[in-house]
């Protein structure tokens, strides 16, 4: 177990926004407010929306006069075998562990405990820490009682608390709820009962329409990109290509012209890459025969948080070497490092600017980031109507839902629908742009954690 503070010397490098049109704006009377420093507490600088957002607002926040730190916490194996079980289970997934026990609780209290000594040696009384997610809720009792203002942010849930996993797993980490002064969630639903009033609070992530993984790109500098790893014609040989910042395994590149779906997600179950690519080899690939798929995720062995990713990637891969040859060669997998963050976020946006159609199609989600990306890009999206993914578009105005997330018939339904309709693209892909910068970009967000952190000042 150990604690690191990230050195914002590595994220000083990221852009940060200098468009007046599209750089974060704050509502004129809202100042950044003044006083202790703001720590950010999770598992990992590197994987993962909470990283992600986090590699963004922490320097946005120093450079508005906050002072703002990043703690990240180094569990062993078991702790995060436990807290992955806890992500599924409050996305309503069945467990097939079964009920979480004294065995889970003592795992999870023990590697709390000692991260609590070792994160009280960071900061001084009176400062704002900030927990991500379940990984971290367990260090709240321990941090309120030092003097510290303790906030908790959620960014995962389900609105089904009826289900046993959900129910459950509530009670696991009810005797952690009472410290927090605020529970943050992505979607006013996710917040469980027996909350005090006034201490649930519903920020809904956004994106830095200037970070490198959203500002725009050239179509030279797309194809560039994509060639450099292999996965168009032009760069790297076929086969298992190894490029700058990837790796990417298919028979063939991508042909000039070639219709495209990508998937931009973790390796992990509820992101059902799988049903992707078998709604793709089943029913989307016979009825276009020029259309292309790309999966592509991170790296698993960049994710030390992450025990599933390389089991749920060797999954993907052997269904994909299953596939008969002719349809085998119009799928890309595609593996992304995570050790260089801005060739990563680069190679992203490129895959997400070159799909016809970008695809969601998770069984469980907390709040899409990905869409949200591919809203800003104008893109033409395919999202399950799931978690908070219907919060971000709506069905034939934004994008097309799928009602079942399970249904890879109504999905590829919709993947073929929008391959065939140039204009319903480019309507839908507009309408999703326009309601991201309305909700979803950066300055909206910074605002409402000011807002935050002012009222717990007081």
């Amino acid at each position: 177990m150990s604690v690191s503070l990230v050195d914002l010397a590595e994220l000083v490098g990221l852009p940060h926004p200098t468009d007046p049109l599209t750089a974060p704006r704050l509502p004129e009377p809202l100042a950044p407010p003044q006083g202790p420093t703001v720590w950010h507490i999770n598992t990992t600088a590197h994987g993962g929306g909470v990283a992600e957002l986090l590699r963004r607002s922490v320097p946005s926040h120093n450079e508005a006069g906050v002072p703002t730190k990043w703690l990240t916490l180094g569990g062993d194996a078991a702790f995060f075998a436990v807290t992955k079980r806890l992500h599924h289970r409050l996305h309503g997934y069945r467990d097939p562990h079964g009920a979480l026990g004294a065995d889970e609780r003592r795992i999870y209290a023990d590697a709390t405990g000692r991260w609590g000594g070792e994160v009280l040696a960071h900061v001084a009384p009176g400062d704002l820490c900030v927990l991500h997610d379940p990984q971290t809720i367990g260090l709240a009792p321990a941090l309120a009682a030092a003097g510290l203002k303790v906030v908790w942010r959620c960014h995962i849930g389900s609105t089904d608390h009826g289900s046993p996993e959900v129910r459950e797993t509530w009670e696991f980490l009810r005797p952690y709820l009472d410290a927090p002064l605020r529970c943050v969630f992505s979607v006013q639903g996710y917040a469980p009962p027996g909350l005090r009033p006034g201490q649930c609070v519903v920020i809904p992530p956004s994106i830095d329409p200037t970070a490198a993984k959203n500002r725009a790109l050239t179509p030279d500098e797309v194809t560039s990109a994509l060639r450099a790893i292999g996965l168009e014609g032009g760069g790297t040989a076929a086969g298992a290509a190894r490029g700058a910042g990837a790796t990417v395994l298919h028979d063939a590149p991508l042909p000039p012209g070639a219709e495209v779906v990508v998937q931009v997600s973790r390796w992990d179950p509820l992101k059902d890459m799988a049903g992707v690519l078998a709604a793709f080899a089943e029913r989307i690939a016979p009825r276009r025969p020029a259309a292309h798929l790309v999966l592509a995720g991170p790296e698993p062995l960049d994710i030390p948080d992450d025990p599933e990713g390389a089991e749920i990637f060797a999954g993907v891969h052997g269904a994909w070497a299953a596939l008969p040859a002719p349809v085998r060669a119009r799928v890309h997998l595609v593996k992304l490092t995570l050790k260089d963050t801005e060739g990563n976020a680069l190679l992203v946006n490129a895959l997400q600017r070159r799909a016809d159609v970008i695809a969601q199609k998770s069984l469980r989600e907390g709040f899409g980031l990905t869409v949200t990306e591919a809203m800003w890009k104008g893109a033409a999206i395919v999202a399950s109507r799931v978690g908070g993914i219907p919060a971000q578009l709506r069905h034939e105005r934004e994008g097309l839902l799928v009602a079942d997330a399970h249904d890879r018939e109504e999905f590829a339904a919709h993947v073929l629908r929008l391959l065939a309709n140039e204009g319903l693209r480019e309507r839908l892909g507009a309408a999703a742009r326009g309601r991201c910068e309305d909700l979803f970009l950066a300055g909206r967000e910074l605002a409402d954690h000011y807002r935050l952190y002012r009222e717990l000042r007081t």
